[in-house]
């Protein structure tokens, strides 16, 4: 871009998400400065080492000083203490967003602290990989990803465009949904599949009568496509379902009544039944491919995307 969308922004944490955002503003040309805060010296000297920014800093507070747009890219558990932390140093008319998984509870946590002239806009980029910290991030992780703002009752449709502007700079689509509604929607598409993936795996690591070495060396068959969402990171996912509880357990409910379903039908040989489900979500498979959310291929893109790193 000829002309950066902002004089200063500001990156509270750096890992997978907030090094991708880093790596895209830079080769977009997105921002004048770029300031990077997290709490760990040894991260931040590696944000360093890799050039994500212009100016590194411990300080939360020290690195929202002047900035015009604020990105909080920390567990959701963590939330309250960041918005704390930046409250006093934040200039009016500054936008502070975040990218985490669950939105009532970010709000709950950081919407009181947030001064009056200052825009808080909570976000959700649908995007990532198993892996963490800020050597995982790359440029267009959020390429034809979806991005869901929650804009509060009262929210500036000035500063909601420009932070659109931003992510779709980096190649998102837009969409907006109430709080609550994204969170029962992330409960299905995200939060359980992962809570699947990390009970299955440590299902088959508890099972005395098949052998670690097993487990591994066959893990191609289905396997290793659980330990992929089970590899991720676990501070992250402890503060999501400790911070979309209700949401969780409404879908774990109704996951366990489905199972119970399917486990009647491989009792009572009923194949017609299992025949109709495995008909009806192998065409969702289709349809998510053909909606441009994954690619159709054997290994589901893996090598495709690791090119692109």
């Amino acid at each position: 871009m000829s002309t950066p969308l902002f004089d200063r922004i500001a990156l509270i944490g750096i890992g997978l998400i907030g090094s991708s955002i880093a790596r895209d503003v830079k080769e977009l040309g997105l921002a004048g400065e770029v300031v990077i805060s997290t709490r760990s010296a040894e991260t931040l000297k590696r944000a360093e080492e890799l050039a994500l920014g212009t100016h590194y800093v411990s300080s939360a507070a020290d690195a929202v000083k002047d900035a015009d747009l604020v990105i909080v890219s920390v567990p959701v558990g963590a939330s309250e203490a960041v918005a704390r932390q930046i409250a006093g140093s934040l200039k009016a008319g500054a936008i502070v967003t975040d990218v985490g998984s669950t939105k009532a509870s970010v709000i709950a946590q950081m919407a009181p602290h947030m001064p009056e002239g200052v825009h808080f806009i909570p976000g959700h980029p649908l995007a990532g990989t198993e892996k963490s910290g800020p050597d995982a991030g790359f440029v267009g992780l959020f390429r034809d990803r979806w991005c869901i703002f929650t804009p509060l009752p009262d929210t500036d449709q000035a500063a909601l465009d420009t932070l659109k502007s931003f992510w779709m700079a980096l190649g998102s689509r837009i969409d907006e949904m109430d709080p609550q509604h994204h969170d029962k929607v992330l409960a299905i598409v995200s939060h359980l599949p992962h809570i699947i993936a990390y009970n299955i795996v440590g299902t088959a690591d508890d099972l005395e009568t098949v052998t670690d070495a097993e487990v591994i060396k066959y893990s191609a068959s289905g396997f290793r496509d659980f330990t992929r969402l089970a590899a991720s990171d676990p501070t992250m996912w402890r503060d999501v379902c400790l911070h979309n509880k209700d949401a969780i357990l409404e879908m774990l409910a109704r996951f366990s009544e489905d199972l119970a379903y399917l486990q009647r039908a491989i009792r009572w040989g009923e194949g017609d039944k299992l025949f109709e489900l495995f008909t009806r979500t192998r065409a969702i498979r289709r349809s998510i491919v053909q909606a441009g959310q994954d690619v159709d291929a054997p290994d589901f893109g893996r090598h495709s995307l690791d090119a692109k790193k």
